[in-house]
């Protein structure tokens, strides 16, 4: 496991920092489908399915639409709110689309754009 584990330090209880083992989610997820315990079973077979679903949403960009949409609905967002959503998601996409082919290149140009739009 030391491959996918870093060192960070960290705070313990008592308030003294000291070196502790780290992994990220992609890490994290390769520690669980090592475990040799049907205990284990039930998630490895959920992140399967979960590895599934997101393969079907690159063939098919619809599906992973779809699951925003009942994502914000479980969540309470009416309709009218889950529309102005994806409509100003589209807006943002065609200006920044605008902007790449006016040679401003992602990260901090974008950051600056995004906020000079927002003031207003």
């Amino acid at each position: 496991m030391s491959s996918i584990t870093r060192q960070l330090k960290l705070k313990a209880q008592d308030g003294k920092y000291r070196m502790t083992d780290v992994v990220d989610i992609e890490g994290m997820f390769r520690i669980i489908e090592s475990i040799p315990s049907k205990n284990a079973e039930p998630i490895k077979r959920w992140l399967a399915k979960l590895g599934s679903e997101r393969i079907d949403e690159v063939f098919d960009p619809s599906i992973a639409a779809q699951r925003s949409i009942d994502l914000y609905r479980a969540k309470g967002y009416d309709e009218k709110w889950i529309t102005k959503r994806f409509q100003s998601v589209q807006n943002r996409k065609s200006l920044t689309d605008i902007w790449k082919e006016s040679g401003v290149h992602e990260g901090k140009e974008f950051a600056i754009l995004t906020n000079e739009i927002y003031k207003t």
